[in-house]
C-alpha cells in the first residue's frame, strides 16, 4: 500500500538544523538550506551512482577516494569536481542508454552517462568505470521487513529514503574521540540527509514517528531501522584517507540489540505524508515516541 499519514501526539519538540544531499552515491554530499521533498527522500539525493565493469555499484569502503568527487549544481547541470581533475559536467536529465545494474540485492535499469563521464571517473579512482543516472522508469522499494505494508520507495541510497540524525549525537562522539586524543569530525563523516537540532544525543532511535511544520503542510517521516555503520565515517572527506579512529569511539558505546549487537549511528527513515513539500533549516520538528 502507498505511505499515509499517521495519527501523531508530540513527546519532544526540536528543529531541523542541517539538511544535506549526495548527488552520487558514496561521493562528497552539499549541505542545504532548503530542499524538496519526494517519496524517494531528498531531491536529487543519490540519483547517481558510480558502478564498476560487471555493473555492481562501489563506493568509499573499497574507494575512499571518493570521498573527494565533488558535486556542485550550476548552469542546468551536475558539475563533478575532483582534485587535478577538470569539471565534469552530468546532465540532469537527457536521453541515454540504459544499463542494468546491481544495488545489494536490487537489480534495476539505469541510465549511463556516457563514455567522457566514465573515463573521467575511471582516471581519478584507478580502475574502469561509469556512471549511472537512475532511470525515471524505475522503482526500487526498501524492505517491507522494516516498512511493514507500505511500499517506501528510493533511488540509490543504500536501503531506505532518508538517514535522520541530531546535532547532540556528534557532540557525543566528538567528546569520545577528544578523550581518546582523536580530533573532532564533522557531521558529514555519517552521511545524514536530516539533522535535528534541540534533541537529546540519539534521540532518533526511540523516535515513532517525526513531524515537521513546512510553509506547505505537513510532513511526516517514519524511522524504520537503525542504521549500521560500515567504515565509511573512518574516510576524512579532506584527504580521502581513512583512519579506524571514529569506529572505534562508536564500538565504545553503540553496539544496537535491535540489530543484534551491530554498531549502529542515526535511523533510516522512510516519508509517511508532505512528498511535494519544501524542508528548511529551522523548521520546527516534533517527534512522538516508541521505546523497543
Amino acid at each position: 500500500m502507498p505511505p499515509v499519514a499517521l495519527p501523531f501526539t508530540p513527546d519532544v519538540a526540536g528543529h531541523v538544523e542541517r539538511l544535506f544531499i549526495y548527488p552520487v552515491k558514496s561521493c562528497a554530499g552539499i549541505e542545504l538550506a532548503e530542499a524538496l521533498l519526494l517519496a524517494t527522500g531528498l531531491e536529487w539525493d543519490r540519483r547517481w551512482m558510480v558502478v564498476d565493469a560487471a555493473g555492481t555499484f562501489v563506493t568509499q569502503r573499497t574507494l575512499p577516494r571518493m570521498a573527494l568527487v565533488r558535486p556542485a549544481f550550476e548552469a542546468g547541470a551536475l558539475l563533478l569536481h575532483a582534485p587535478g581533475m577538470p569539471a565534469l559536467p552530468v546532465p540532469l536529465q537527457s536521453n541515454a542508454p540504459t544499463l542494468t545494474v546491481q544495488v545489494w540485492d536490487d537489480s534495476l535499469a539505469a541510465d549511463d552517462m556516457g563514455d567522457a563521464a566514465a573515463a573521467w571517473l575511471s582516471g581519478f579512482l584507478g580502475q574502469r568505470l561509469r556512471l549511472v543516472r537512475f532511470a525515471s522508469g524505475a522503482r526500487r522499494l526498501s524492505s517491507r521487513k522494516w516498512t511493514g505494508d507500505v511500499d517506501a520507495t528510493l533511488q540509490f541510497s543504500d536501503a531506505f529514503a532518508l538517514l535522520v540524525t541530531s546535532s547532540a549525537a556528534l557532540v557525543e562522539v566528538n567528546r569520545r574521540l577528544e578523550a581518546s586524543g582523536e580530533p573532532p569530525v564533522g557531521i558529514e563523516r555519517f552521511r545524514p540527509n536530516l539533522v535535528l537540532g534541540g534533541v537529546p544525543a540519539h534521540d532518533e532511535d526511540h523516535m515513532a514517528l517525526l513531524q515537521l511544520a513546512t510553509a506547505g503542510g505537513v510532513v511526516q517521516l517514519q524511522p524504520v531501522k537503525p542504521c549500521v555503520r560500515c567504515t565509511i565515517p573512518n574516510v576524512d572527506p579532506a584527504s580521502g584517507h581513512s583512519h579506524p579512529a571514529v569506529s572505534d569511539a562508536i564500538q565504545t558505546y553503540r553496539h544496537d540489540a535491535r540489530m543484534e549487537g551491530a554498531v549502529t549511528w542515526g535511523m533510516n527513515a522512510i516519508v509517511r505524508a508532505g512528498a511535494g513539500l519544501r524542508l528548511a533549516v529551522g523548521q520546527p520538528a516534533e517527534a512522538s515516541y516508541r521505546f523497543d
